[in-house]
């Protein structure tokens, strides 16, 4: 049974990214940088979930030293899984703010393209389009329609990064990325259905083999 570090800085969607995760059988430890030390070298994996803006997320995730924890830990190859603003934090800087990010991917975030009929945020359920196959898509994964609700998104320095894109007026845009023991979605597969469950099914079992003593 895998055991998930759940990065509580105050914007994140805690109660259903826990739920999803315990549903699939895994332990989540809430960790929120507070004398942390212990329960964090249990863990296999962090999760960095987030709602909100990304100058207020980067601040209290600074205020918590967890923007250290972060650092060091993925520093060290140790799996992490971003989810929504979780994803965008994962990079250098975003039009949205001013702060940088925590600069774990190259790459910034960008403002959604507005055009006339595409509303923004960008909400509701669309198909992911495969792009590099990753644990989170593989190429044989099924046709997955997953839940949106964003108005920034990546554009990763290196394509290859990109394991999922979804179609915004016109436009292809970064849905999930897949880099080392780093990934993350910008969707919320915790509010995903089936499909959701699955992605994180597929990644609970990748951790498995990541975390399996020989």
């Amino acid at each position: 049974m895998s055991r998930l570090g759940l990065i509580d800085y105050g914007m994140g969607n805690l109660h259903s990214v826990q739920r999803a995760f315990e549903r699939l059988q895994a332990t989540v430890i809430p960790l929120d940088g507070g004398g942390d030390a212990a329960s964090l070298e249990s863990c296999d994996a962090l999760i960095l979930p987030g709602v909100g803006a990304f100058d207020p997320a980067m601040e209290r995730l600074r205020s918590r030293g967890l923007d250290r924890t972060l650092t060091a830990w993925c520093g060290a190859g140790r799996p992490l899984l971003g989810i929504c603003l979780g994803l965008q934090l994962l990079f250098e800087a975003s039009d949205e703010g001013h702060s940088s990010g925590l600069g774990l991917l190259p790459g910034r975030v960008r403002a959604l393209p507005r055009r006339p009929g595409h509303p923004i945020p960008h909400m509701g359920w669309e198909p992911l389009i495969p792009a590099q196959a990753s644990p989170l898509l593989p190429a044989d994964a099924p046709p997955s329609w997953v839940y949106f609700v964003h108005s920034f998104a990546a554009v990763p320095s290196d394509p290859a990064v990109t394991t999922a894109q979804v179609c915004f007026a016109g436009e292809p845009v970064t849905a999930a990325v897949w880099h080392g023991a780093i990934g993350a979605c910008q969707f919320h597969p915790e509010k995903s259905g089936a499909h959701g469950e699955a992605i994180l099914r597929r990644w609970l079992s990748w951790l498995q083999t990541q975390t399996a003593t020989p």
